[in-house]
């Protein structure tokens, strides 16, 4: 099976299925001498580790990371950074109905007509667990970012019709509750939005919001490779993503080029723009404002509520997907977003260093230390 590596000189490849034995990724192209423990991994994935409320799947797992290489008495080596996390809690016989026929919403048609076959138990590699490597490697990420100043945030931005008033944006609200919205209020009527989608056998999707400050100018190259477009991959490839934006996105459709275009200015001999419409991306480069990105997430497909499918050899039938799922994703895949994010900028800093003679001369010249 091919397309499990992300990254070109920050490479990145998640293996495992979801009642598999454990899933885990190798990250490969990380500078020796970072600092770097299993607890710098855990806390992220304990931002997205099943049964914390009940707005996310009762699947218990500790989701407990193990380094197998590439660390050394607290530091990377350089070597490959293999980690794993061991499945514990699967109960494989929740899917066993599910075998002959397709669910909706799923990649349950999808899989079986590329490959001739399909795990049927929790969506094999098609789960949204193989973002335990995914999450796993933004860790890492994150660290080498950290040390050079770029910070990234991340939250629900909306679930279902409810959506944040930035008048009331509260980044400590994040933390605070099952939702991970910078606004209680919001987070309040999200709950009881869910509730009813709960109660009805329904589910709901919503809206993650990734903004990273600290940017550099200059990351990204302008055809191909755009930050944009690297961006827009690799968000697009989480599982339950169905939409990509950058700055004001969809909105800069319907603007005029008065109302879109951000002026630059000067403040004591340091260019900046006065607004931030791109969303921090000209030309596919990032100009050195913050980076905006707004994700679409669908709605969790298995639900309760009664279904039209059909089996695999096409006899129509009716469902109600049973077994222990999310009835919304979206504050699980918060920092699964911020994640694919950090993976983008790390490989396109590791790849900037060539982009000009004067930054080889200062790393490799003569009178380097």
């Amino acid at each position: 099976m091919a397309g499990s590596t992300f990254g070109k000189i920050f490479q990145v490849t998640t293996w495992g299925e979801s009642h598999g034995k454990a899933v885990g990724v190798v990250v490969d192209g990380c500078p020796a001498g970072l600092p770097l423990a299993e607890e710098d991994i855990q806390k992220f994935l304990n931002r997205r580790k099943p049964g914390q409320s009940v707005y996310s799947t009762p699947r218990k797992e500790d989701d407990a990371v193990e380094i197998l290489s590439g660390v050394f008495e607290g530091k990377t080596t350089g070597c490959p950074i293999s980690m794993i996390v061991y499945n514990k809690t699967m109960r494989s016989s929740d899917y066993s109905e599910i075998a002959n026929y397709y669910r909706p919403g799923h990649a349950d048609y999808t899989f079986d007509q590329k490959y001739g076959f399909r795990d049927y138990r929790g969506g094999g590699r098609s789960s949204a667990r193989e973002t335990i490597g995914r999450v796993a490697a933004g860790a890492v990420a994150e660290k080498i970012l950290e040390r050079l100043g770029i910070r990234l945030l991340s939250y629900t931005r909306s679930i279902g019709p409810v959506q944040i008033d930035p008048a009331r944006f509260d980044a400590d609200q994040i933390a605070q509750n099952p939702l991970n919205m910078p606004d209680a209020q919001a987070a309040a009527e999200a709950a009881a939005y869910l509730d009813a989608c709960r109660k009805d056998g329904d589910s709901a999707g919503g809206v993650v919001e990734c903004t990273v400050s600290g940017m550099i100018p200059g990351l990204g190259d302008p055809v191909f490779d755009k930050l944009s477009a690297n961006l827009a991959k690799a968000i697009c490839s989480i599982g339950a993503v169905k939409s990509f934006e950058i700055g004001d996105g969809i909105a800069a459709a319907k603007a005029k080029g008065s109302e879109n275009n951000d002026a630059f200015t000067a403040i004591d001999g340091h260019i900046e723009k006065q607004t931030n419409h791109s969303g921090g991306v000209l030309g596919g480069i990032s100009d050195g404002s913050n980076l905006l990105l707004r994700v679409g997430i669908k709605p969790t497909p298995s639900i309760a509520h009664p279904q039209h499918t059909v089996t695999r050899d096409g006899q129509p039938i009716e469902v109600s997907v049973r077994g222990r799922h999310d009835p919304v994703v979206v504050p699980r895949a918060v920092v699964v977003v911020e994640s694919m994010a950090a993976l983008v900028l790390v490989d396109a800093l590791f790849a900037n260093v060539t982009a000009r003679m004067d930054s080889l001369e200062r790393f490799y010249g003569p009178g380097r230390s």
